[in-house]
């Protein structure tokens, strides 16, 4: 038979000679079905006079990711035929597309029956699928379950434990890959990579240990010549930009420039949107238009944050007409979230609130928390009371304000608190701690991380006695108590963010001409900028909110306003 790429011509061929050979019409079935003739691969089967289980399989994969493939698979086990480990990983990845969850444990069942469940074809196909289930847990069950585990398996259980927020066990289980001497693949080292950048967007308390994470996935790419791959190229330009090292993120970006993907040029335009780069996002964006990259709506969500960020309204207003006006992306929730979000930063709260009310999509917590924010920052008590209302009616214990947007967490609560006292109602103030301790709602500590040895809190007093002498004043509005001047005095100097860099200032944590980094949760404090004007120099501060936006500007010398 003349080997041909159309495979009617193969078929034409077998017919001329009346060749009935089983191996080559299971061949014919998968090449009918790789050109997606799939009643011509069916037609086929049927003409097998005895088909076996590689027949079966090959029709059971040409039909993958179709209910009919499952159609088939009952069909095949009242033949009666015993199906191999292929025929069950195609099946299983079919229920994972299909987020079919009832067959899928079935399908599980069955292969712990004929003890295929412990092989490495079927039990990675197992882990991706509980993963994509959002069953985590489970897909650890299965791997460690497995006689055999190679680097496809390490890399699904990786990939899956990171998709599902498990960062620190994924972490962990890379770790167990190169201790048993399993060769890295580009799936592994990227789902380690995605781990990292989780962990530097979700977890303040580990952000700069996700930065050295990175850096150390980055060494073992090189090392191990994965670097070139793209899938490892777009994971650390993620994992870069979640850390706020934009400059790490790009060289990245630059060095693979060539090979870049969506994938890729979104990951470097959302590094670039998180700290409220406007200019280089829309640059992105019109070279990789001239690249002949189409757009998709992760694209324009890059824009969007990036003005929402820089609180340029009339900019996202722009592009959120123009994403389907001319280039037919339609607007989804989170693209009307950021200009809701732009409008309220640049002082626009009743355009903001009535965007809110009226963009096709029921409003979500997400939209409220940004008009909230905002209300916070302008002090706008009347829109701010009718937007903590609405927040708190999805439910009254979402004490949670955290908008993925500006990368803050304060609760509904204590925002609203915050802008009655900085109007001086105290009352009011006391009337909302009343409210939130009779409906159990706490309000979490403010933190600021610093990687450094020692101790500080014997020399936090000397030191802001010499910056005051430097022209530092406290802002006594950022307390949200009424009580005595010196009182309040006294605990500004405790607010996080001046006690990690007191304390990295007093350790020598960095090196002249290095950076000194401090992640904040939540980002509360007006007096930040005097304080570090006073202390800065000498080093370069870079101060981070939790989700990596960079918070005071050492070329500027001052805090960004729009928190």
């Amino acid at each position: 038979i003349l080997k041909t790429s159309d495979p009617r011509c193969t078929h034409a061929q077998l017919i001329k000679t009346a060749n009935k050979d089983r191996f080559l019409f299971n061949n014919l079935i998968t090449e009918y079905s790789k050109s997606n003739l799939l009643s011509d691969a069916l037609r086929v089967f049927h003409q097998i006079q005895y088909p076996n289980v590689v027949s079966w399989t090959a029709l059971i994969s040409g039909y993958a990711n179709t209910n009919l493939s499952f159609h088939h698979f009952v069909s095949m086990l009242r033949h009666p035929t015993v199906p191999n480990q292929r025929t069950l990983t195609s099946l299983v990845k079919t229920c994972a597309s299909l987020s079919s969850l009832p067959f899928g444990l079935q399908v599980h069942s069955l292969s712990l029956k004929l003890c295929l469940s412990y092989l490495p074809f079927t039990g990675s196909a197992l882990v991706s699928f509980y993963s994509k289930c959002n069953m985590p847990y489970e897909a650890v069950k299965v791997f460690d379950r497995m006689s055999e585990r190679d680097e496809v398996c390490y890399g699904a259980i990786i990939v899956g434990l990171a998709q599902n927020s498990q960062s620190t066990q994924a972490l962990s289980v890379f770790s167990d890959m190169l201790y048993d001497n399993v060769k890295s693949s580009p799936y592994s080292v990227s789902g380690a990579l995605c781990a990292a950048a989780e962990l530097a967007a979700l977890r303040a308390g580990n952000a700069l240990a996700a930065l050295e994470q990175c850096r150390i996935m980055h060494a073992h790419s090189i090392v191990t010549g994965l670097d070139s791959s793209v899938v490892v190229g777009n994971a650390l330009i993620d994992g870069y930009g979640k850390s706020g090292i934009v400059s790490d993120a790009r060289r990245v970006f630059d060095e693979m420039l060539v090979d870049v993907n969506i994938v890729g040029w979104n990951a470097m335009m959302a590094a670039y949107a998180q700290q409220g780069d406007v200019n280089s996002v829309i640059g992105l964006f019109d070279c990789m238009k001239q690249n002949g990259v189409l757009a998709d709506e992760f694209s324009f969500l890059a824009i969007l944050t990036a003005c929402s960020n820089a609180g340029l309204s009339l900019e996202a207003e722009k592009w959120l007409n123009c994403m389907s006006s001319e280039y037919g992306v339609e607007p989804k929730l989170e693209h009307y979230t950021c200009v809701v979000l732009a409008l309220g930063r640049n002082g626009q709260l009743e355009d903001a609130a009535q965007l809110a009310k009226t963009i096709p999509f029921k409003p979500d917590a997400a939209i409220w928390r940004a008009l909230l924010s905002s209300c916070a920052i302008h002090g706008e008590i009347k829109i701010a009371t009718e937007m903590s209302q609405k927040l708190l009616e999805n439910n009254l214990q979402d004490d949670s304000a955290y908008s993925e947007i500006i990368g803050e967490q304060l609760t509904a609560y204590v925002i609203l608190a915050n802008i009655h006292a900085a109007a001086k109602s105290w009352g009011a103030v006391a009337d909302l701690w009343k409210i939130m301790k009779e409906n159990g709602v706490k309000k979490g500590s403010a933190r600021s991380w610093i990687e450094v040895r020692g101790e500080v809190h014997d020399k936090l007093e000397e030191l802001m006695n010499a910056i005051k002498k430097l022209g530092y004043k406290e802002v006594s509005d950022a307390m949200l108590h009424q009580g005595e001047w010196e009182g309040k005095e006294k605990a500004l100097w405790y607010h996080s963010e001046k006690l990690a860099v007191a304390f990295g200032v007093v350790s020598g944590a960095a090196p002249p001409e290095k950076s000194l980094r401090v992640v904040l949760w939540p980002v509360q404090c007006k007096g930040r900028s005097d304080c570090f004007r006073a202390v800065f120099g000498g080093f370069v501060l870079l101060l981070l909110s939790l989700s990596g936006r960079q918070l005071y500007d050492p070329c500027l010398c001052e805090s960004c306003d729009l928190l």
